[in-house]
């Protein structure tokens, strides 16, 4: 299987996987309202109403100003990252100025220019998902990485793959489900889901020798989302998975997660 062979190599720790979750999605591009659109480049270009605004060289207090912007002078917005908008000044200079210095920004017809930000709106028009979750599959360690994308307010279609570090053997799952949240709109939102998969199984034993084995799998869970602001969102899942396996009897397994993920 194609997905379970790229899989052998997800051994990314928890932090690793959580620190790129998180600037994926702080450098998303800003969205902007106003009337005047350069038209060569889509871009919005401002003109400075308070006496000067300050240019840093990163989107931070700590980082230093090396460029000062004059009242009446243009600049173009290029994207925006945690209150801090990355600028192009005429000649050419690149910088991070805050939201609070543009507030009184106009555009070239003389209108004000609205700085929107991501709200429970954007998070219920969503369509796609990244998440991190670790957790406890059976009484071995997990860690899953999750992606899904929204059909509906109510129905997704999600893909995990998921590392399980156990005392004897590892397990490396795959699977794809269909998730049905029947509330969208409330800020805890639960969600059912069901699915199918493949596991693939390395047994560690060194007394007795066990053969790797790769089995199908199907899982039904429950779980509850918490919309916690920007784009982000907290998740909780209980599942039940079932292996199909050669021996007489299938195998079940337990699982619960927690984690973190983000929209776009």
């Amino acid at each position: 299987m194609i997905f379970l062979a790229g899989f052998k190599h997800f051994k990314y720790t928890w932090s690793q996987v959580l620190l790129c979750l998180v600037l994926a999605a702080q450098a998303l591009p800003m969205v902007g309202y106003a009337e005047e659109i350069t038209p060569e480049r889509n871009l919005l270009v401002v003109e400075v109403i308070d006496p000067f605004v300050e240019l840093k060289t990163g989107p931070g207090r700590g980082y230093p100003v090396f460029f000062v912007v004059r009242r009446g002078e243009q600049i173009l917005l290029l994207k925006q990252k945690t209150g801090w908008i990355k600028v192009e000044t005429r000649e050419g200079h690149h910088g991070w100025v805050t939201r609070e210095q543009l507030a009184k920004t106009l555009a070239l017809d003389g209108t004000a220019v609205e700085f929107v930000d991501v709200t429970r709106e954007g998070y219920h028009d969503r369509r796609w998902e990244v998440s991190v979750l670790a957790g406890q599959f059976a009484s071995a360690t997990s860690l899953t990485l999750s992606g899904a994308y929204l059909f509906t307010d109510n129905i997704s279609m999600e893909m995990q793959a998921t590392q399980v570090l156990g005392d004897f053997s590892e397990s490396q799952l795959v699977n794809i489900g269909i998730t049905h949240q029947p509330w969208p709109l409330w800020r805890w939102s639960p969600y059912f889901g069901l699915g199918i998969g493949k596991v693939r199984i390395l047994p560690k034993a060194t007394l007795v020798k066990e053969k790797k084995r790769l089995e199908d799998a199907v899982h039904v869970g429950i779980g509850l989302r918490y919309y916690l602001g920007g784009r982000f969102f907290g998740r909780f899942e209980y599942r039940e998975s079932s292996f199909f396996t050669e021996r007489d009897d299938n195998e079940e397994a337990e699982e619960w997660k927690i984690g973190l993920g983000v929209f776009f």
